[in-house]
């Protein structure tokens, strides 16, 4: 694999959707500060975190897994990997209320895009269908996911920057130029300029960052491709900055169309894409129908990457059922391969998640709610990469690495240093309201995240207490999963 299309590769697996750009636009100028943030002490210390572990462990599957066991053991090994199919179900539900306002703007009824009820329903309704076509065989739904990224996000990403270009070329007025808040504004002699640096009253003002940080996650997933570079020491670093700057580039420059296009005040989390496209199109030609076709793509791509993601995290679930780590109950595949009793589990707890949208009026607000659920899941995931990276250069020194990060021991602690302690910092901010959205009690939003980070962690543990012996599956269990659509690997895991 070269360099180049090892980099595009990763950096295709961090921009997995345009829902995260209302919320980076939402921070109007400051968005670089947040991007940046994200971009130099978060992703790049990840990729390059990730690329040593996969290079020590390229021999076996499991990602994650392996790596936090191969440090601390598999009951903690079980844990993270819990956590890690855990997060991603509390992730569904923001994707699918991204992909219900996508579907509402294509039948050109932008007004039910924020019904909090509609969005419930969709989101419940949407994610079961795509778990049935789940159930068909993995091989089914890659082939559906196939086209998500460069139909659903790629495409029309390009075209919200043409648009945006065009709408600063011809003088239409620029969003962040004509608000006066104070969070995103500084006053210099009467007059308002936009900041770049965030107003700090208090840890609310950085809210956000928990939630744009979430963003860029999934580089982990592509280290284990180190191994596949010719000159791993050089190529995967370079690698790794080829990522990051796309990434960078696609995200701000996204954000940007969306603050320059939609007022400050106009900016909705779930909905911001769209209202870019429509206020865009209707001074450029004015007319809708763009809107509607491209808002159909991005429900498309959105509801692409959520089937995509509805099997691999699962897989690893029975992986680690296939260790003895789960009940028999969880280890039953069809005759297809597929973890339907997995599966059936993840759609009750996406249905239980999904139903805060039927309760709360405001849906910006209950999908910041659900994504701060999300973020403080993965990042407690982090935290333990991180510090596994550093236990095996103790533990385990001589364990051959393809792609070791330079500067020797010290090197690792100051690069997953402070991978870790920005983590833990964007990991505290989980728990805090934003400032810049209507939250409610204060009180309440910190219980709902606190909670849902305590029983979904207690979870794992509560099972690992609970295994028995007879949970380890005879052969003939493990041999039913390597059906038409199974992934033999799983069998080597550990």
């Amino acid at each position: 694999m070269s360099v180049s299309a090892l980099g595009f590769t990763t950096a295709a697996s961090i921009v997995t959707s345009l829902r995260g750009l209302p919320m980076m636009a939402k921070e109007e100028m400051t968005m670089f500060f947040y991007i940046g943030f994200s971009t130099v002490l978060f992703l790049i210390p990840a990729g390059l975190v990730a690329a040593e572990l996969g290079s020590m462990y390229a021999d076996k599957a499991g990602g994650l897994y392996a790596w936090i066991s191969g440090a601390f053991g598999k009951p903690v090994g079980f844990w993270i990997i819990f956590l890690s199919w855990i997060q991603v179900i509390v992730f569904y539900p923001t994707g699918m209320s991204f992909a219900a306002a996508g579907v509402a703007f294509a039948f050109d009824r932008p007004d039910i895009a924020q019904n909090h009820v509609y969005v419930g329903v969709f989101a419940i309704v949407a994610f079961w269908l795509c778990t049935a076509v789940a159930f068909v065989s993995n091989q089914f739904a890659l082939k559906v996911t196939r086209a998500g990224f460069l139909l659903g996000t790629a495409l029309p990403g390009i075209i919200l920057v043409l648009v945006f270009l065009w709408w600063l070329s011809t003088g239409h007025s620029i969003g962040w130029e004509h608000t006066t808040d104070p969070a995103v504004t500084v006053d210099h002699s009467g007059h308002d300029s936009p900041r770049f640096f965030p107003y700090l009253a208090g840890l609310s003002g950085l809210a956000f960052l928990a939630g744009i940080l979430l963003n860029f996650a999934g580089v982990e997933s592509q280290g284990v491709h180190s191994t596949e570079l010719k000159n791993p020491a050089k190529g995967y670093p370079a690698a790794i900055m080829i990522a990051a700057a796309v990434a960078f580039g696609i995200f701000t420059l996204g954000a940007l169309a969306v603050a320059g296009i939609v007022p400050y005040d106009k900016i909705d989390l779930n909905t911001g894409v769209f209202d870019a496209f429509t206020l865009g199109f209707d001074e450029m030609i004015h007319t809708s129908w763009p809107v509607r076709i491209l808002s159909a793509l991005i429900a498309y791509g959105a509801l692409a990457g959520v089937l995509a993601w509805i099997m691999g995290p699962s897989r690893g679930v029975l992986a680690t059922a296939h260790d003895g780590m789960l009940p028999p109950v969880l280890q039953k595949v069809n005759n297809r391969g597929v973890q339907v009793n997995i599966l059936i589990i993840q759609g009750v707890i996406v249905t239980a998640l999904s139903s805060i949208y039927l309760f709360m009026d405001d849906v910006s607000s209950a999908f910041f709610l659900i994504s701060a659920m999300a973020v403080s899941l993965y990042l407690i995931i982090y935290m333990f990469m991180y510090a596994a990276a550093i236990r095996l250069r103790y533990t385990q020194p001589d364990l051959p690495r393809a792609f070791k990060i330079p500067g020797g021991t010290l090197g690792m602690w100051i690069f997953a240093g402070i991978g870790f302690l920005s983590v833990a910092f964007a990991f505290i901010l989980a728990f805090v309201p934003p400032s810049q959205l209507p939250i409610g009690s204060p009180g309440t939003y910190i219980a709902l995240v606190a909670g849902g980070a305590i029983v979904f962690s207690a979870v794992p543990l509560i099972i690992e207490r609970m295994k028995k012996p007879s949970w380890v599956p005879p052969d003939e269990v493990k041999a039913k999963a390597l059906g038409p659509s199974a992934d033999t690997s799983h069998l080597k895991t550990g």
